[in-house]
């Protein structure tokens, strides 16, 4: 069989032949190298005789040639990207028609190389550019297309590292920038009696970025509407906490200044407005890290699920029917959370969470330290109480022992803490300490007391890093915290509680050959003047085959929520079949002290940024249910809308939205986020819009200004993003797809792709006199990204054709002319033929 091509179909296969065969041409050319250091040595008695003497093959005479001069490139570190800058080619004074490039002192800090490795590395060009003969096993090589410098470092030189994990001389503060980020939830609720209720609700955070400085202002807002019989109106805004801080790279800690929380590991959290220094365990590498605290329950509708201390709001988020798990809090938070379930049936359901944090072990020789001094303050934004200081430290004495303790001064209350906690390797770790405290009350006698403190923790690393935490913890009755003794002492609460025991503990346990997983959570916490509360929740899943359907999901929960004489028990049970390509069809069955309920329901993925869930059944009582759920990721927020009814006895709808706003110097975006105030990364693709760029929370588009800001990027991590090369349009190519940033917390970083955006088509270029550009010259647009190689008779494949752009074509080490494309290109199944203007 013969098959014939299309004319035009023959056209673009010789477009794309053409400058393969030019590439091997080039290869076939280079005949000899006697060492690395020399020039390539080219024959050109293929070419034509004409061309012989038109020809300009300099830029790969040598390997890694550039001419001098400064270009923004990204350093690209063994396999590691760090931030664009500008780099500087200079002649060394050996070879005065080379080119090297210059690391700067500056440049050569980012390497995170050894003090060893520095003090025996030498310069040149005045001090200002490393010698790169002087750190042996390094190389250095640019790469002008992908817009990159590769330098190569044996590991032995560098700095300790680990996977996704970079030493602080890598760290990137970012740039300057503002940014808004918010949560908002609104609910609209009808009961049979026929009442309304309407409320929006929201938090989040505004900030600017200076340098290492992150100044932040929390906010959030309530808005509350009854109709009906004793109908009212609620609304209010806050701005609740103002704050700046920084990283001190040098101490692997954090400062804060401002309006603050406790943040400490021995004694209660207070809110405060004053100055902190702290040991910043995010910093640390990932093995040596703590963990955040979880929050787990069971929602009977879809509801609005908010945690909050000491009245601020730290998290809110809406949740479908069935059990919920909250596990991105911040791992700074500590001291008890405040959980409030509102179910859009309109019960509300409260109770309280103890963090827990795994034993305070420090690395043998190493010291983690936290200090604070300044005032206790109130909701109001103003101080009441006396002037207190705290210091705490653990010291890692040797492989096996921690010693710990602290301190609590505050007028006429003081506190001492001293704990001990000893690695047991493969059994885990364990820690025990002692709290003592005294406090003066006027008009009531001096009350001292203490607490007794013992936790246990095991890391799972081969079963996904699980933690399984435990402990218990004893008050005697005239112990006081901070908290407790600022309420007793000034605002003359006496209702609050005393703490007497608390049992704690947190599991969650993978068995990889049965596929079953296992998770728990319990609190039981007794008290000296009120009844007991608990809180347990308690997982288990199993994954299997069932005949045609595979990885089939049987899933069981209980719970139990006892607090302030309030109690909700339950059994929540789940089986979960895939159906289709991208959904599951699921039964649901819910059991309770009151009622049960059975649903069954169905959720689909409808792509990488939608996807909704269906459910019907019944109550116990014959009464109907329905509840639908629709998330869509976009790039301006995530949006997700909700309804539900049962019977006659209510109906609801909700919706819920999370994003922010980052405004810089490079450019703005809104965008979606999760984490109000946290580290982002502004990508820039030159302008061009659509582009799709996949990073930590999905796949976000850049907008008409070719900007895309991924934000939940994790701190002190390498994080990397990319183009979606399989959803890019056929009119984009990527020179750059991939690029990277360690970013520190709150910071705003910047990258660049190398978007090469425009039509494709074979062009002759013609100079004034009527000759060609010689054979080999360059042709790159304003972003000297090279678009096409000048081959025989001025004829170039070009990309990246624009109406209206320059291009410049680059021969004898510079710009020799331009070419102007026509505003509108012509047809581009010809051959076009461009004049090249002099400079």
């Amino acid at each position: 069989m013969i098959n014939h091509t299309p004319s035009k179909a023959r056209d673009g296969l010789r477009a794309i032949v053409r400058p393969v065969a030019m590439s091997v041409i080039l290869a076939l050319w280079m005949m000899r190298s006697a060492h690395a250091e020399d020039a390539v040595q080219f024959n050109t008695d293929v070419l034509d005789v004409k061309e012989r003497a038109n020809i300009d093959l300099s830029q790969f005479s040598q390997a890694g040639y550039l001419m001098p001069g400064n270009y923004q490139l990204t350093l690209q570190l063994n396999k590691i990207e760090l931030p664009e800058q500008s780099i500087a080619f200079i002649a060394p004074e050996n070879d005065p028609k080379g080119s090297e490039a210059c690391l700067t002192p500056d440049i050569v800090k980012q390497l995170g190389l050894k003090d060893a490795t520095l003090r025996q590395a030498t310069w040149w060009h005045n001090g200002q550019c490393l010698d790169l003969a002087s750190v042996e096993g390094m190389t250095v090589r640019p790469d002008l297309g992908g817009g990159a410098l590769y330098i190569s470092i044996p590991q032995a030189w560098l700095d300790y590292t680990a996977e996704n994990w970079d030493p602080p001389s890598r760290w990137d503060e970012g740039i300057p920038g503002v940014l808004f980020d918010y949560s908002m939830n609104a609910m609209r609720s009808r009961q049979q009696s026929g009442e309304h209720s309407q409320s929006v609700s929201g938090n989040g955070t505004s900030g600017v970025n200076i340098g290492p400085w992150r100044i932040r202002a929390d906010w959030q807002a309530q808005y509350n509407r009854n109709s009906g019989e004793g109908s009212d109106t609620q609304k209010n805004w806050d701005w609740n906490r103002y704050y700046a801080y920084r990283a001190v790279k040098a101490l692997r800690a954090k400062v804060l200044l401002g309006e603050n929380y406790l943040d400490s590991s021995l004694f209660d959290s207070f809110r405060y407005s004053g100055i902190s220094l702290v040991s910043d365990d995010n910093q640390l590498p990932p093995n040596l890290r703590g963990y955040a605290p979880e929050v787990a329950g069971v929602a009977k509708t879809n509801a609005k699920v908010t945690i909050s201390q000491q009245g601020r709001v730290l998290y809110e988020t809406t949740v479908a029917a069935g059990p919920f798990r909250i596990q991105d809090l911040n791992s700074a938070v500590s001291g008890k959370l405040d959980v409030k379930v509102e179910e859009q049936d309109g019960s509300v359901k409260t109770f309280q969470v103890d963090t827990a944090s795994i034993p305070y072990l420090t690395r043998p020789g190493l010291v983690r330290y936290k200090f604070s001094t300044g005032r206790p303050s109130d909701y109001d934004h103003h101080t009441q109480g006396p002037e207190f200081a705290t210091g705490e430290f653990s010291w890692g004495i040797n492989n096996g022992w921690s010693l710990y303790g602290g301190a609590l001064l505050a007028g006429d209350y003081k506190a001492l803490s001293l704990g001990i906690g000893r690695d047991l390797l493969t059994l885990g770790a364990l820690s025990a300490d002692v709290t003592q405290s005294s406090a003066e009350i006027p008009g009531v006698a001096t009350k001292r007391g203490k607490a007794y403190r013992l936790s246990y923790s095991k890391r799972f690393d081969d079963y996904d890093s699980q933690v399984t935490f435990a402990g218990y913890r004893f008050a005697e009755r005239n112990y006081m915290g901070m908290a407790q003794y600022l309420d007793k002492r000034y605002h003359d609460d006496n209702n609050s509680s005393s703490d007497k025991e608390l049992y704690t503990i947190t599991l969650n346990k993978q068995f990889r050959p049965l596929n079953l997983s296992a998770y728990l959570n319990y609190s039981h916490q007794t008290y000296w003047d009120r009844r007991a509360s608990n809180t347990w929740n308690l997982s288990i899943a199993n994954f299997f085959d069932m005949g045609r359907f595979k990885n089939v999901s049987l899933s069981l929960t209980a719970f139990r929520s006892q607090y302030n004489s309030a109690k909700d028990d339950g059994i929540y049970l789940s089986l979960n079949l895939p159906w289709g390509d991208t959904g599951t069809l699921s039964y649901n069955s819910q059991l309770s002290s009151t009622e049960s309920s059975h649903t069954l329901g169905y959720y689909d993925r409808l792509d990488d940024n939608n996807s909704y869930r269906v459910n019907a059944g019944s109550t116990s009582d014959g009464r109907g249910t329905g509840s639908g759920y629709f998330t869509h990721d976009g790039d301006l927020a995530s949006m997700t809308g909700n309804a539900s009814f049962t019977g006659s006895d209510y109906r609801a709808v909700g919706l819920s939205m999370q994003g922010g706003m980052t405004a810089t110097p490079h450019g703005a975006a809104l965008h979606r986020t999760n984490t109000a105030g946290g580290a982002r990364m502004l990508v820039d693709t030159d302008g061009v819009s659509g582009v799709p760029v996949r990073g930590a929370g999905g796949i976000v588009r850049t907008n008409a200004f070719g900007k895309a800001v991924v934000s939940d990027i994790s701190s002190y991590y390498r994080n990397s993003v990319n183009v979606d090369l399989d959803a890019l349009p056929d009119n984009i190519d990527a020179t750059r797809s991939v690029v990277q940033g360690t970013l520190t917390e709150g910071a705003i970083g910047y990258r660049q792709f190398g978007i090469l955006a425009g039509e494709k088509a074979m062009a002759i270029l013609r100079l004034a006199d009527g000759s060609t550009p010689p054979f080999g010259a360059e042709v790159r647009n304003k972003n000297g990204i090279q678009t096409g190689i000048v081959g025989e008779n001025g004829r170039v494949w070009l990309g990246g054709l624009r109406s209206g752009e320059q291009m410049s074509v680059y021969w004898n080490d510079g710009v020799q002319c331009r070419i102007d494309l026509p505003t509108p290109l012509p047809t581009l199944d010809k051959t076009l033929l461009l004049p090249c203007h002099d400079e």
